[in-house]
């Protein structure tokens, strides 16, 4: 699939080192889910003060050539397994292309956005889409990395939990990071949805060990979702409303409008940051109305009550203009 350049949501497809992951990976040939293969204790994480920017456009790096390129047959334009990072490294810079199309680029906004509003309290997660995830391509079987230049993925989508959401990061560096994506959602094309359902859920499954990976096909409007279950995808069922649940997330991944939305655990739309904003703005021209309608009511109410109180002093004065007390009547 393809990328907006933006420092926050992500996608790709590349394909480095697949053929010796094949032969490196058999069923039982994983490390535990979580575990990162050491390559040097003393790599450490990135910690400063940088703000991550919302939407910040990726810089292309002079002199840097795709690991795609016909003229790079050996990659050679990808970090090192290793590598010693400067702490005010960001990282390597991300490979991935351009998103396909408007609406790919509407899912990733939606995802993006509603889930910053949602989690605005949160202070231990990243989200991004369309960056690069480089990896070590690591053989548990012949307990080594398996080569020199570290591999790379670029989901449309990842979340990762329980870490600093304020690192500077060009990419996904895993060696650095200490883990890989805990959700993976993949946009669908006709041109990616061989290798999204195929080679790319394998890596996510074996190598990533992601616990949750979602597909979502814009053109049929289907959501297909898998957990790992043994260290082995398993589908997620459906909800009666349609809607698969994430267990990382806690929320549940459905259709809105024909776009691919988040939902809370009942039922309800996390919304975007406008749609929230229109909606208490609703919100409160209706409790003004309502306050409105409901002092007039009291009004009205008012001066039914003094207009019934003066009837009854005028028909106990006639009374007793007749000589009859009124309260003798009661």
């Amino acid at each position: 699939m393809g990328a907006v350049g933006v420092l926050l949501t992500g996608q790709g497809q590349t394909n480095v080192g697949a053929t010796m992951f094949d032969a490196a990976f058999g069923a039982d040939d994983t490390l535990p889910e979580g575990q990162i293969p050491s390559v040097d204790a003393s790599l450490t994480l990135i910690r400063n003060s940088y703000s991550v920017r919302t939407m910040q456009p990726l810089r292309t790096l002079k002199g840097f050539v795709s690991p795609l390129s016909p003229a790079n047959p050996a990659n050679d334009g990808l970090p090192e397994s290793g590598e010693r990072l400067k702490p005010w490294n960001p990282g390597p810079l991300s490979n991935e292309p351009e998103m396909e199309g408007v609406f790919h680029v509407l899912t990733f906004f939606y995802l993006m956005s509603s889930l910053r509003w949602y989690w605005r309290e949160r202070k231990n997660w990243f989200a991004i889409g369309n960056l690069s995830v480089f990896y070590p391509e690591y053989s548990r079987r012949a307990g080594r990395i398996l080569r020199k230049k570290l591999s790379f993925r670029g989901p449309d989508f990842f979340v990762a939990l329980g870490v600093d959401p304020n690192l500077p990061r060009n990419s996904w560096v895993v060696e650095r990071e200490g883990k890989y994506p805990d959700v993976i959602v993949e946009i669908l094309s006709k041109s990616t949805a061989k290798k999204d359902r195929g080679e790319k859920k394998k890596i996510y499954e074996r190598t990533f060990k992601t616990h949750e990976y979602f597909l979502f096909d814009p053109d049929t409007k289907r959501i297909e979702g898998f957990r790992l279950v043994n260290e082995r995808y398993a589908s997620i069922t459906p909800d009666t409303r349609g809607h698969l649940w994430s267990e990382r997330l806690e929320l549940s991944f459905g259709l809105h409008e024909e776009h691919l939305r988040f939902f809370a655990a009942d039922g309800t739309l996390v919304p975007l940051p406008d749609e929230a904003a229109i909606q208490a703005m609703l919100d409160r021209e209706k409790s003004r109305v309502a306050s409105k309608k409901l002092a007039a009511k009291n009004e009205r109410l008012l001066l039914e009550k003094s207009r019934l109180t003066a009837e009854k002093d005028r028909l106990a004065a006639k009374l007793r203009a007749l000589g009859v007390d009124p309260d003798d009547l009661a």
